[in-house]
């Protein structure tokens, strides 16, 4: 599927076998602090397979909140311990927000509807 990270060459049915087994949609979460605005983001959809680690994965958004989260008042406080504890116990799970459209039927158009 295309703009989930993890999921290259990999057919519908190869992520839902991966998903019983315990793969799940994860995004992480970054704070960028600028004088008095503090914005909070998540990333990109990954995909991780069951057994596989988060840490690499959310290693760049980890640091980036580090370096550039605290800067803002008063939200750079608020948000940045938030944003690493996310990252930190492997990410928020949204496979119940992913999964509905990555099983919904999709259109072909060599069918000729």
């Amino acid at each position: 599927m295309a703009g989930i990270f993890g999921m290259d060459g990999l057919s519908t049915l190869q992520v839902q076998e991966e998903l019983e087994r315990g793969g799940r949609f994860v995004v992480f979460e970054y704070c960028v602090s600028f004088f008095l605005t503090t914005r909070r983001r998540s990333s990109d959809v990954y995909f991780v397979r069951a057994g596989q680690g988060t840490f690499g994965l959310s290693l760049g958004y980890t640091l980036l909140s580090l370096l550039l989260g605290w800067w803002g008042l008063p939200w750079g406080f608020i948000y940045t311990p938030r944003c690493l504890a996310t990252n930190l116990q492997g990410g928020k799970d949204v496979t119940d927000l992913v999964l509905p459209s990555l099983l919904a039927p999709r259109y072909d158009p060599a069918l000729e509807y």
